[in-house]
């Protein structure tokens, strides 16, 4: 049974809310929820990314800006709503898109501008680093970017006292303390998911290559404690609160989680942190997380390892590129039919495609498309060229048609899985599904269990994404029993009874799915000379 306004009033009041932020790369969102879990109010600031002599960033003062502008949308929200403000909060959760670099010197001073997960730059120290730790390390992760920086010879490097992520970053202005949620670490460094901790070998190695570039440091003396869900990660300062809601408002004294990563965060919102479960959030981008029972049997440049919160293995697959050749698509149906004078709903036409592409061969009948706004690691693609072929006796038709873009937003991520799932033998009882391409009920859930084989949930949750995720966690930390593991916190606390919608795979569906993949990939070779030929 729900709470009434005026509970929910006298809840916030008393400091018994618990406070999620997490920073997106469109949109940084705030979800205030009570003490079962339920989202009581929410708050969002729109932003955008900036490509700064050849680097993504985000400039410090949006950061900073955007962050209380999502606090202020917050609080006018909970005025609107219950004619009342936030004093105190039971907990605070900071979360953040995982991995990228920010250094700073022994003052505080930032030192080269915020380089995101998005950028490709790292190529050599990622591959360097790869071979060194017999272990996979992405381009996008903040040890990359660290050794690249070296290797590029940048004065800044030795000037480096602490070096953190976005979360990590807020995390630091909010308590003073340098420390981070083992999920958001293990996308700077490999973790150790017996100690929980920075991968103690592989530091070792790392160190020798800091001491022979004539490094002042250990990676230790700079990288962020590591923590796991349901520790203490300190208290918000007087600063913190300051930072947080210039009004003076908000008082300090606030217990604050250990800040995570967009990954861990879709976990906790999807009770995917059990061993043998997974999600795949699918959106812009896309990706895959499946929690392990033991490592892989070798290195897969395919397949990232992080761990959940509670610093367990996670096999993460993750593509760059999933809806956006799919909705430009659709917005081109759009432009047909109001060239006619036909007013379009948009959820509307979204639906009728989507529920069309059902209507399709298996195989998609010859048709192939690579939505590849952007490269594409999976398939070693630097960058990328949307394109739409097909056979002369393919069978051209709408549904044909819509059930290729549709895999083709799924076609990385399924040769991703087949890697963990068929190679390596991964078994995965539950998926849960969360993400814009499956706001069209049972469409993209469906192609999804065919694309992996295995079946698919999504919950009525999984809208309220990260941030809900994130202000779970912080729950967590000041509600859980003694003993009492993340899982079953999940389970037992927050997901029980919470209705969700299983499709369990078709097998002619899934077996479309791989003669598909067997066409797309014998055509990566026209996707190349596109990108060749139309530099």
């Amino acid at each position: 049974m729900s709470y009434s306004n005026e509970e929910i009033k006298k809840l916030i009041e008393g400091g018994k809310a618990v406070l999620g932020i997490e920073f997106g790369s469109t949109r940084i969102k705030a979800v205030l929820v009570d003490d079962r879990n339920t989202p009581i109010a929410q708050g969002s600031h729109e932003w955008e990314n900036h490509l700064d002599n050849g680097i993504w960033t985000y400039p410090m003062d949006e950061i900073h800006a955007g962050f209380k502008s999502c606090y202020a949308d917050l609080k006018k929200d909970v005025q609107s709503k219950y004619g009342t403000g936030i004093k105190k909060l039971a907990a605070i959760g900071i979360s953040a898109m995982m991995h990228g670099y920010l250094a700073f010197d022994k003052d505080g001073k930032l030192l080269v501008p915020f380089r995101t997960w998005r950028n490709t730059i790292t190529e050599e120290s990622a591959a360097k680093l790869t071979e060194c730790f017999n272990y996979n390390i992405p381009q996008r992760w903040s040890i990359a970017h660290l050794y690249q920086a070296i290797l590029n010879k940048e004065s800044h490097v030795k000037d480096i006292a602490f070096q953190t992520t976005l979360a990590g970053y807020i995390h630091w202005m909010l308590t003073g303390e340098k420390l981070m949620g083992v999920g958001e670490a293990s996308g700077m460094f490999p973790i150790d998911p017996a100690t929980k901790d920075y991968d103690a070998a592989m530091v070792a190695k790392f160190d020798d290559i800091l001491a022979k570039e004539g490094m002042p440091y250990t990676l230790k003396q700079i990288f962020p404690k590591v923590l796991v869900a349901g520790d203490n990660a300190g208290t918000l300062t007087a600063e913190g609160a300051k930072f947080i809601d210039d009004s003076g408002e908000l008082e300090a004294g606030i217990p604050v989680a250990p800040c995570e990563g967009d990954a861990g965060t879709g976990m906790a919102a999807t009770n995917a942190v059990k061993v043998r479960t997974g999600n795949v959030s699918a959106g812009t981008s896309v990706f895959a997380m499946v929690v392990l029972e033991k490592n892989l049997s070798k290195v897969y440049k395919e397949v990232d390892l992080v761990t959940t919160p509670a610093g367990d293995l996670v096999g993460m697959i993750h593509c760059n590129n999933c809806t956006s050749d799919l909705n430009a698509w659709v917005n081109l149906f759009k432009e047909a039919l109001e060239s006619y004078g036909i007013e379009v709903d948009m959820t509307k036409l979204f639906g009728t495609l989507y529920n069309k592409a059902l209507e399709g061969d298996k195989n998609c009948g010859g048709l192939i498309s690579y939505n590849y706004f952007s490269g594409e690691g999976v398939t070693a693609f630097d960058e990328g060229r949307p394109l739409f072929i097909r056979e002369q006796n393919a069978k051209m038709n709408l549904a044909n048609f819509m059930r290729t873009h549709l895999y083709a937003s799924l076609a990385t991520l399924k040769m991703g899985c087949d890697i963990m799932l068929k190679e390596e033998g991964v078994k995965v009882d539950s998926i849960t599904g969360h993400g814009g391409l499956f706001k069209t009920k049972g469409v993209g859930q469906s192609v999804l269990a065919a694309a992996l084989n295995a079946p698919v949930s999504v919950m009525e949750t999984a809208g309220e994404g990260g941030a809900w995720g994130m202000a779970v966690l912080a729950s967590y930390m000041v509600q859980k029993e003694e003993g009492e593991s993340l899982a079953d916190y999940l389970s037992n606390k927050v997901f029980v009874g919470m209705n969700a919608s299983t499709i369990e795979p078709d097998a002619e569906d899934a077996k479309g799915f791989d003669e598909y993949i067997v066409s797309y990939r014998k055509a990566l070779e026209v996707e190349a000379s596109a990108i060749k030929n139309t530099k």
